[in-house]
């Protein structure tokens, strides 16, 4: 059967430029840094730690979010975040096997 551009990479290369996408900004980096240093962070505190605009900061919240990268807790009128640890170590797995 000939490959085509739907079947030609296969899940784990998919996976593996999801999160390199996610992780493709370096605003993003700080973020996973930041969540990485604390157990969880409400969307607030981030703000202020880092230097860009609120709703800048919730549309890469977002790309890490769809990446599932990190996981939301969202209790009106606020929302923690979190690493998504599972993910988390699976995208260093995956990115580990690019990076050989």
């Amino acid at each position: 059967m000939e490959k085509t551009k739907k079947n030609y990479f296969t899940a784990e290369q998919e996976q593996t430029a999801r999160f390199a996408k996610a992780l493709g900004h370096p605003i993003r980096i700080a973020i996973l840094q930041l969540l990485n240093s604390q157990s969880c962070c409400y969307h607030g505190d981030m703000a202020v730690e880092l230097p860009i605009a609120k709703s800048t900061l919730s549309q890469h919240l977002s790309e890490l979010r769809d990446a599932g990268l990190i996981q939301g807790d969202v209790t009106p009128p606020s929302t923690k975040y979190c690493v998504n640890k599972t993910n988390w170590e699976l995208a260093k797995r995956l990115l580990n096997n690019v990076l050989k």
